[in-house]
């Protein structure tokens, strides 16, 4: 593995309305990678880990994983585009924009190969990444999304991002609708959900915050999803690992049964007890997965799960 560079200079231009909040997320940086500038936390040293987060969602989802971890492991957290504090752009919000977009990311940190830990879209993004460049990714830890996700899922999942464009007159207003939306959140998620995913709409808007995921964005992010990845899924060659909420309402029992048919050979393992937010409900099993991960790929035995692989 290539040695770590210098972090990257924050972007030159000013910050944020997001950068107002009183306790506005701190220890970002922005990076260049092709079209788009993203918004990263760079932290640790060590095998590198890149972390890509779901449709709505910012790279805060994947701040207990991180602790979890520890420094002796180099974590990229990145807002992917059309998301949190990165690069907006009208379009491109299909796997192959997506992908490119993490393809520059770590060239341009110099932190390849990586081990893609993705949730939900960031599962998708993973997959495809690791498909199409394996010389940058080493392994695959993919939760709660795989092939062959139903479209009546992605109409419900639609239905979910346009509702949640809204603006809300409070942070305890925010938190409140995020509690709903997310029953199995605890507390310490939610609250970050809030600080990383939502800021003040601007002058002339009331004061109000709303969501920094682009809408329009997020509308398209689901169009792309119902291009299945399942191609993708069977050209990989590197380890992957499929784990799923046993509660989960996108990847259903048929879904990942199709999914484990299509690859016998990935590590395919429930997580009892838990939804769709894995990374958030259970961060110690994630980051259990991801050390797993790191150390089949380092040649290194892993530990054994505490949950029912299949």
């Amino acid at each position: 593995m290539n040695p770590r560079p210098q972090p990257p200079d924050p972007a030159p231009h000013a910050p944020s309305a997001a950068a107002a909040q009183p306790d506005a997320p701190t220890g970002l940086a922005y990076v260049r990678a092709g079209e788009v500038e993203l918004c990263v936390r760079d932290s640790g040293a060590g095998p590198a880990v890149l972390l890509l987060h779901g449709t709505t969602a910012s790279l805060g989802v994947w701040d207990a994983v991180v602790e979890r971890l520890g420094p002796a492991v180099r974590t990229v957290a990145v807002d992917q585009r059309g998301h949190g504090r990165s690069g907006k752009p009208a379009d491109g919000y299909d796997a192959a924009a997506y992908t490119a977009d993490l393809r520059a990311l770590i060239r341009a940190l110099d932190c390849g190969p990586v081990v893609a830990v993705g949730h939900s879209l960031g599962a998708r993004n993973a997959v495809v990444l690791a498909a199409e460049h394996p010389e940058l990714v080493a392994g695959v830890v993919a939760v709660d999304y795989t092939p062959y996700v139903e479209p009546a899922v992605l109409d419900a999942l639609e239905t979910r991002v346009r509702g949640g464009d809204r603006a809300f007159a409070s942070g305890t207003d925010v938190e409140l609708y995020l509690r709903e939306r997310y029953p199995l959140l605890p507390a310490a998620a939610v609250r970050r959900r809030r600080r990383y995913g939502y800021a003040p709409a601007g002058t002339g808007r009331g004061g109000t915050l709303r969501p920094l995921a682009d809408p329009g964005a997020m509308v398209r992010t689901v169009d792309g999803l119902r291009r299945d990845f399942a191609a993708a899924a069977r050209a990989v060659r590197v380890p992957v690992t499929l784990l799923r909420g046993e509660h989960s309402a996108i990847v259903s029992p048929a879904a990942f049964a199709a999914t484990r048919e299509l690859r016998p050979d990935f590590r395919a393992v429930e997580l009892t007890g838990l939804d769709h937010y894995v990374p958030e409900e259970d961060p110690q099993t994630v980051a259990d997965e991801t050390v797993r991960m790191l150390d089949r790929t380092a040649g290194r035995p892993g530990p054994s799960s505490r949950h029912r692989e299949d």
